[in-house]
């Protein structure tokens, strides 16, 4: 295959992508992607929700739940690094469904767990598996979506999967009180890694990204994926646009060392400052709000149930993100809503009128997750088709290390220094996470892939 001839396919994947029009064919397609991110979440908020009646139950306490929380995220750390470098060798496609599988295995052994040990051994396996989805997600939506409508299929994304938080807590209300055959909290476990159900579901209508086709020489394979996503798009909205042609320079493969060489070596640094410390203030809130309000002295059960109230919360930020992300320009909107949740966050702990906890805990849940959809898509256009996955799962598995030791140092200054101590925590982070995109980050709205 001459270099002419890849130089000029490559240009009609990138035009013939970007001429799309928005569809439902594309609606269905990040729908269906996201029923993994949706599983991720759901075990990630798994720990804030069922965390609290594990301590009340004496299997783990304050101290060791800093364990299990952190074994999880330590599980992630590798699963995001590995499967990242593993998505841009296998496939977008083949990396997500074998990450998903592994996870609902592992969780499936968590909800039958015989002792703390055990919990988090099993919670350690998942994460390997679940680390994985919202890395190969971002990227496969990036690749498989028109650049000028990025964002909001990114948000769009995590409208869905933000879904999984309420379920969650409302399982849990639900269900933690009960011992139907076994305890609560592990049938709130089990139904998490019933995910492996729809893996093969899933798998059936999912194409592989073109532009990764592309990258390693599967030029007819690019072709025919490109001639069927433009026929189902043709058939819901009529004659499409014409091609507009631009030259593309041809890339070849990638390796994990040109994340460090120029220009991708700032933007490595930069998203790695900055996935240490967003971590600590999203996930800081989410992992530990129904034991904070317990250390508060609110009863286990109150304590779920506010927490389901803010949970209801969680898939209108995500619609906050689709309405600004590809309006407003990313880089700026994440600055200022990381500074917003710093100064939340200190309300929230100074707060002890239960509606008012309530009405700050929303707010909070509004502006993680809108700063979540955001975020998303911004890192994953920061490095080209060949590296995406790569440099993203590098960067991003680093905030699931942080989340490891945050765990301890959490519960550290909850015990010396009670909820106030915790949020001062999260809102310094909050503040370097601001600094770091704002002082280093690149603009990318409206600019194609291939340009940033």
């Amino acid at each position: 295959m001459s270099t002419q001839y890849q130089k000029q396919q490559q240009a009609a994947v990138v035009d013939r992508m970007n001429r799309l029009p928005m569809s439902k064919y594309f609606l269905k397609f990040v729908a269906k992607l996201s029923i993994g991110g949706f599983f991720e979440f759901y075990e990630l908020f798994l720990v804030g929700s069922i965390g609290a009646a594990l301590i009340d139950e004496k299997l783990l306490t304050t101290g060791s739940m800093a364990y299990f929380v952190g074994a999880g995220f330590l599980g992630m750390f590798f699963g995001t690094l590995i499967f990242g470098y593993v998505s841009d060798k296998v496939g977008r496609r083949n990396g997500y469904i074998y990450s998903l599988l592994i996870y609902s295995i592992f969780t499936i052994c968590m909800a039958f767990a015989p002792s703390a040990v055990w919990l988090d051994i099993f919670r350690l396996c998942a994460g390997f598996g679940v680390g994985a989805q919202l890395v190969i997600i971002d990227t496969y939506i990036t690749e498989m979506t028109p650049s000028s409508k990025r964002g909001f299929y990114i948000a769009y994304s995590q409208f869905i999967t933000f879904w999984a938080v309420p379920i969650v807590t409302l399982l849990a209300y639900l269900l933690v009180p009960t011992h139907f055959l076994m305890d609560g909290w592990r049938w709130v476990v089990l139904i998490g890694g019933l995910g492996a159900v729809f893996v093969w579901w899933i798998r059936l209508g999912l194409p592989e990204s073109p532009r990764w086709q592309e990258q390693h020489g599967q030029i007819d394979k690019a072709d025919q994926t490109m001639k069927h996503l433009e026929k189902m798009i043709e058939q819901e909205v009529g004659l499409l646009p014409p091609v507009q042609h631009k030259e593309v320079k041809a890339e070849e493969k990638g390796k994990f060392s040109e994340i460090w060489k120029p220009p991708y070596r700032s933007r490595t640094i930069m998203l790695l400052v900055f996935n240490l410390f967003q971590t600590i203030g999203f996930y800081g809130f989410a992992s530990w709000v129904p034991t904070l309000l317990v250390s508060e002295g609110i009863t286990l059960v109150h304590s779920l149930f506010y927490t389901f109230i803010m949970a209801l919360a969680n898939p209108f930020g995500p619609i906050l993100g689709m309405l600004t992300s590809d309006r407003l320009e990313r880089k700026w909107m994440i600055v200022v809503i990381s500074i917003a949740i710093a100064v939340a966050g200190t309300i929230f702990s100074l707060t002890r009128i239960p509606s008012l906890i309530i009405l700050m805990g929303i707010i909070i849940t509004l502006l993680n997750n809108w700063f979540s959809t955001l975020f998303h898509s911004y890192q994953a256009e920061l490095y080209p088709t060949r590296i995406r996955a790569t440099g993203v799962g590098f960067t991003y598995g680093w905030s699931r290390l942080s989340s490891v030791f945050s765990g301890f140092i959490i519960a550290g200054l909850l015990h010396e220094f009670g909820v106030v101590g915790v949020f001062g925590f999260i809102s310094v982070a909050m503040l370097i996470v601001a600094i770091s995109i704002g002082g280093f980050g690149p603009k990318t709205n409206k600019k194609e892939l291939e340009e940033i």
